[in-house]
């Protein structure tokens, strides 16, 4: 009988989990398609009021205030960033009202990374986080840091 009782949690903890998973897969994934139709009020009704968002630029952290404002003229342009997301992973709060997650991301500068975390608040959840960053490989780092020194 504990055995049975076991691989039951099990299963439904799996499945719940999953479902969970793919909730959030959809929310994320309607999210970068808001920026790829340049839909800014959809794009930002996604995010709460205390988001913030880290950009690949050194001074690029930004509140929902000031993203919105940095991003509103390219989505007036009808053109903001397409990125496609594959490879994310999930992870949860033991309570399930925190999701945070990784994602590898196509974008115009190639290969990025994307990180979010998530909070559930009156049965709906809202993006509070996101860090983009551009990936390099270890064995190119020092041809970038010599560019970076060039800026200065």
């Amino acid at each position: 009988m504990r055995t049975i009782l076991f691989f039951l949690t099990l299963t439904l903890s799996a499945h719940f989990g999953f479902g969970q998973e793919k909730n959030l897969d959809t929310l994320m994934n309607q999210w970068h398609s808001a920026a790829r139709k340049a839909n800014y009020s959809k794009y930002f009704a996604f995010m709460s009021d205390s988001f913030i968002f880290l950009g690949t630029a050194p001074g690029e952290r930004w509140n929902k205030e000031q993203f919105s404002s940095f991003a509103k003229p390219y989505f007036d342009k009808g053109k903001a960033w397409d990125f496609k997301a594959h490879n994310r992973l999930w992870m949860f709060s033991k309570d399930s009202t925190i999701a945070w997650f990784d994602e590898d991301l196509d974008t115009w500068m190639r290969g990025c990374r994307g990180s979010g975390v998530l909070h559930k608040a009156n049965g709906s959840w809202e993006i509070v986080y996101y860090n983009l960053t551009v990936l390099i490989e270890n064995e190119k780092i020092n041809r970038f840091i010599e560019l970076r020194d060039q800026t200065k």
